[in-house]
């Protein structure tokens, strides 16, 4: 069976996902399962009145493509039944593996894995916050201080069967101001690996280029700006960031 064009093929609606805050549905293109989001079915947020939400979650895709890391699936913008919107290849996840969970402290892994925080839930139980320490998620991690992710719930990130991990749902990024909000904060202080200062790299290079131009159909010329400088401080400490300013370190709800 020829593969279709994502570009141009018809894009048919199979359902709805209504959990989204903005309207999001599941979809087929010549037989390929996507995610579709279109910028007429936005919510409009106070604190990212500018561009579509949609704009930014392509935005996100670039700069991803532009690390090399695959954090990101396959995305791009396309007309659909409701409009232009964000189309993304829908990921089959393995039910099994949790990149992050909510466990009792007592039941905190020794190995393999990063403890966030302590709290209580609903229950008045002592919990953790706890996410797999792997390489996988750590790139996660830079992406999102890179796109300044306001919003990395656990439910964002995809485990797949293979180990590799997905980052979805990129909507609130490139705030030109601080914003970032994740569940991803086990290696506050950690020096970056090679591999890692490498990618920023390839992002601080890329936006003197086809990144740069790219990026500037999809965001303002503050929000670029704001990405170049945080590439250069993240490259300059050569660690991982701590949380910063009033605002919660976290997301709400964490999944």
């Amino acid at each position: 069976m020829p593969t279709p064009d994502l570009l141009t093929a018809e894009l048919t609606l199979t359902g709805r996902i209504t959990t989204a805050s903005n309207a999001t549905f599941l979809g087929s293109i010549g037989g390929a399962a996507v995610i579709y989001k279109p910028i007429a079915g936005e919510r409009p947020l106070w604190d990212f009145p500018d561009g579509a939400l949609a704009h930014r979650e392509m935005a996100a895709y670039l700069v991803s493509e532009a690390l090399g890391w695959n954090v990101v699936p396959r995305t791009w913008l396309r007309g659909g039944p409701l409009g232009e919107g964000m189309v993304q290849l829908w990921q089959e996840t393995d039910n099994v593996q949790n990149a992050v969970d909510l466990v009792a402290t007592d039941d905190v892994p020794k190995i393999g894995w990063k403890q966030v925080f302590e709290g209580r839930n609903e229950n008045d139980l002592t919990v953790a916050l706890i996410h797999e320490d792997s390489p996988a998620l750590r790139r996660m991690a830079v992406f999102d201080v890179l796109v300044n992710n306001a919003d990395r719930k656990g439910d964002h990130i995809l485990a797949m069967e293979d180990g590799h991990r997905h980052g979805v749902d990129h909507g609130l990024t490139f705030h030109r101001d601080h914003k970032l909000r994740t569940v991803l904060w086990g290696w506050l202080g950690d020096a970056l690996t090679a591999e890692e200062r490498d990618g920023v790299d390839r992002v601080s290079e890329g936006l003197h280029g086809g990144l740069g131009r790219n990026l500037a159909d999809l965001l303002s010329a503050e929000e670029i700006a704001s990405l170049a400088a945080r590439c250069a401080r993240l490259r300059l400490a050569g660690r991982f960031p701590a949380p910063s300013g009033d605002m919660s370190a976290v997301p709400w709800p964490l999944f």
